[in-house]
């Protein structure tokens, strides 16, 4: 399996904008665009004017590196995309917003895409009832999604039963609540939060381009993205 092992911070600066691949930090002032908005390299002071085509590649670029996947994976979604007969740009966003580690993360399990995608690899996400570790499997309406808690993980930090109390927040059920108790924010209208013990999620419908992740959804040009891939 493929992983994307370059710096994180180094993409949001290639792009201009914030990707928030990083979780919270993203938010803070460490953040490398705050403190270093140009792009890497000892001539990022220097870049010319874009091509037409520098523009296009970028915009796919941006598209391709919020939701952490590679050029294959995207041609698949493009051509998903191309066979639906709505319009082809909304229909590969929706496609991007279906995938299972963005709905992890747009349900408040993970700080971030790379930590849903590790949660899912991981085997702590169930699809409806059955353990699935595919995170780039799209859900469909109805699904229905929950943290595993399996009976070892029940068992820390319980004296004399698995371990000592600090490890009790080890366990990935105890750490999604924890963040979803800090971070309590709504879910988009496509998602529902079912339950808090153990967390779950349902998909009520699919989403629809104003459902896009609003930290990008006004910085992504999906038209240039489709003139790109269709050529």
């Amino acid at each position: 399996m493929a992983r994307e092992l370059d710096y994180k911070c180094k993409m949001c600066r290639r792009e201009g904008i914030k990707l928030f691949l990083k979780g919270s930090r993203c938010d803070s002032p460490k953040c490398a665009i705050d403190r270093r908005n140009v792009a890497p390299g000892m001539h990022g002071y220097r870049r010319g004017k874009p091509s037409e085509y520098a523009i296009r590649l970028r915009e796919k670029q941006k598209l391709k590196r919020f939701y952490g996947v590679f050029e294959r994976q995207f041609r698949r979604y493009f051509e998903l995309a191309s066979r639906s007969p709505e319009n082809t740009g909304e229909q590969l966003l929706s496609v991007m917003e279906r995938r299972l580690d963005n709905v992890v993360h747009r349900l408040g399990f993970a700080a971030s895409r790379a930590a849903a995608r590790q949660l899912v690899l991981h085997g702590h996400i169930t699809l409806n009832g059955k353990r699935c570790s595919i995170p780039s499997l799209l859900v469909r309406p109805g699904d229905v999604l929950a943290v595993k808690v399996r009976e070892r993980s029940r068992r820390k930090g319980t004296p004399g039963e698995g371990g000592e109390g600090s490890k009790r927040q080890r366990n990935a059920p105890a750490m999604v609540r924890q963040y979803l108790q800090d971070n309590n924010a709504p879910p988009p209208e496509w998602l529902e939060r079912i339950a808090a013990d153990p967390p779950e999620g349902r998909v009520a419908r699919l989403p629809s381009r104003t459902d896009v992740d609003p930290r990008i959804k006004d910085d992504i040009r999906e038209q240039l993205i489709i003139e790109i891939c269709a050529r």
